[in-house]
């Protein structure tokens, strides 16, 4: 077979996946069993994969499946804490003490809130708790879960206190090349490393500064009673302060301090100046938003997850900092776990999986029930019980409640991540043949030339959307990236940060991500409806991105240290 059969055959699993989800819109649950067979066949019948490696794979997938569950239901469950506990009630009170202003709401909630999650977890997790907390607000549960997946732009290259560059860039290209040649002309690695991080974060400064503007307008504009752009665009001058809160110490932290911590001070600087700023309505517009009434919104906006704020009786209330606790307690849990080495080290001493599953290879998978954040979460549940003195019936609803969530996301989840981790272990088979995901970027990339760095964040963001992971995309693409840039005589480190900011903009529609994130709301089903949105602020940011890049090259002409030697 012909390049370009092989590339629309390895496209093929993902046209489907849209076609039935966006297209037909049907539920993922339908969907993705369909999609994951037909994956299955081309790994066996075009890329001559051993049906030993096909198993393999399916078999990684389930455990990650196991991962992603522990996560979700981690999220569920504090949610569900906070419900019996009274917790969520003083949270809503409080916000009316900042902006009774959904719009104001949804910038601090998701976009500053959730981007401190992101730096501090990954995986995932900040949609899973942004989302259902947006819906104990009295958000729509659809608007609540487009809004979340919004979240997964900006801050995801250094989520997880910066895995998807620490892991994902240096272990995607070949370091050990790179050092000697840096090193024969005087550089080093970590010069080189750096420069990366810094151009990620110059990037994402550059084009997630839109980000809670877009997050708003989309909101308002497709869960507001008129349907009205304006009304969105009306709170432009504090969603752009917002942004610039946020991305300016972001950047300044990418630039001086590396991949680790830019999401988190971005946050938490950002959340220093905005939530007091709403508090005195600077920048605020005259008129305060709202949805509609419940009782008008169309049944696809509302999930099954149920918090009746009234339903805490013989309890004194709450206030609004013990409320915030938990959430508070989470995110400093979630830093020390992450950068206190005896207690990370103690925490993933613990762990289950099964290595070269099938005997195949590098084809591995286990869980860390304590260090991922499902149990990080597990743990604040367990202390929010106590300093919220809350009954063991209590605790035990919350439990209950929290399980049956779990059911319909793990019936999709099943057939999605190992349909993935065939695509991404294709690359080892008969044929010799590359992987389908670098079959798929090679074709892009080999129909386009000299303008290809206007492609390459899209390249990234079909890793993400294949994987769900920024992390995974930067390992399978990172290297390729690298190489066309070689070629192309254009510089490498640029390049690979295009890729990092792709990746990061591929998150918001990526099938599994929204599944996780629908689940915690209880609105399985709808993943086609939350992705015919959340595609919109996709484009934006890698066309934007691609633009930086030819700008980048071809009128600033960037270099680096290897081009420098070439």
């Amino acid at each position: 077979m012909t390049d370009t059969t092989l590339a629309l055959l390895a496209f093929t699993p993902l046209l489907l996946a849209g076609i039935l989800l966006i297209g037909f819109r049907l539920p993922a649950r339908t969907a993705m069993p369909v999609v994951y067979a037909v994956t299955a066949l081309i790994a066996l019948l075009a890329w001559d994969m051993s049906v030993s490696r096909v198993l393999a794979s399916t078999f990684q997938g389930l455990i990650l499946t196991v991962a992603i569950l522990w996560i979700i239901f981690g999220a569920i469950l504090l949610l569900n804490t906070l419900k019996h506990s009274g917790g969520i009630k003083a949270i809503r009170n409080g916000f009316s003490g900042i902006s009774p202003d959904r719009r104001v709401q949804a910038i601090i909630v998701a976009w500053l809130f959730g981007c401190f999650i992101e730096g501090a977890s990954g995986f995932g997790t900040p949609a899973a708790v942004a989302a259902p907390l947006m819906v104990a607000l009295g958000f729509p549960a659809l608007a609540a879960v487009v809004v979340g997946m919004m979240i997964q732009s900006t801050p995801v290259s250094f989520g997880a206190v910066g895995t998807p560059i620490v892991v994902g860039v240096t272990g995607g290209i070949d370091r050990s090349g790179i050092s000697e040649a840096l090193e024969a002309g005087g550089h080093t690695w970590l010069e080189y490393f750096r420069l990366i991080a810094a151009e990620v974060a110059i990037v994402h400064a550059l084009v997630g500064v839109l980000m809670p503007l877009i997050m708003v307008v989309i909101m308002v504009r497709f869960f507001g009673a008129n349907r009205s752009w304006k009304e969105g665009l009306s709170i432009t001058p504090f969603a752009l302060f917002a942004g610039v809160a946020f991305v300016v110490p972001y950047a300044l932290a990418g630039v001086l301090l590396g991949p680790e911590f830019p999401s988190m001070i971005g946050a938490m600087v950002g959340l220093a100046i905005v939530v007091p700023a709403a508090r005195r309505g600077f920048l605020l517009p005259k008129d305060t938003w709202d949805f509609a009434e419940s009782s008008q919104w169309p049944d696809n906006w509302i999930g099954n997850l149920e918090i009746k704020l009234d339903d805490v009786t013989g309890k004194a209330p709450i206030s609004t900092f013990m409320g915030w606790v938990p959430y508070v307690l989470l995110a400093v849990f979630l830093v020390i776990s992450r950068t206190v080495e005896p207690i990370k080290n103690a925490l993933t001493s613990f762990a289950f999986g099964w290595s070269d599953i099938l005997g195949e290879a590098g084809v591995s998978g286990s869980v860390q029930p304590l260090y991922l954040p499902g149990g990080i979460l597990l743990m604040v549940v367990l202390v929010t019980a106590v300093i919220h003195r809350m009954r063991g019936s209590e605790l035990k609803a919350a439990f209950g409640e929290s399980s049956k969530t779990l059911l319909g996301a793990g019936f999709v989840l099943i057939f999605t991540i190992p349909m993935v981790r065939i695509l991404i272990n294709s690359g080892v088979n008969a044929s010799d043949l590359v992987s389908m995901p670098v079959a798929m970027a090679r074709f892009v990339a080999d129909g386009v030339g000299d303008i290809y760095p206007l492609f390459a964040p899209a390249v990234g963001g079909l890793g993400a959307f294949i994987a769900g992971s920024n992390t995974v995309s930067n390992l399978m693409l990172s290297d390729f990236q690298f190489n066309v840039a070689q070629q192309l005589g254009i510089s490498t480190a640029m390049m690979v940060a295009l890729q990092a900011v792709g990746a990061a903009a591929g998150n918001m529609i990526a099938i599994h991500n929204v599944v996780a994130a629908s689940a915690t709301v209880g609105l399985l089903g709808r993943e086609g409806d939350t992705i015919r949105k959340t595609i919109l602020p996709t484009i934006y940011y890698l066309l934007l991105t691609g633009v930086i890049g030819l700008v980048a090259f071809y009128v600033l002409g960037v270099s680096d240290p290897l081009l420098s030697l070439g």
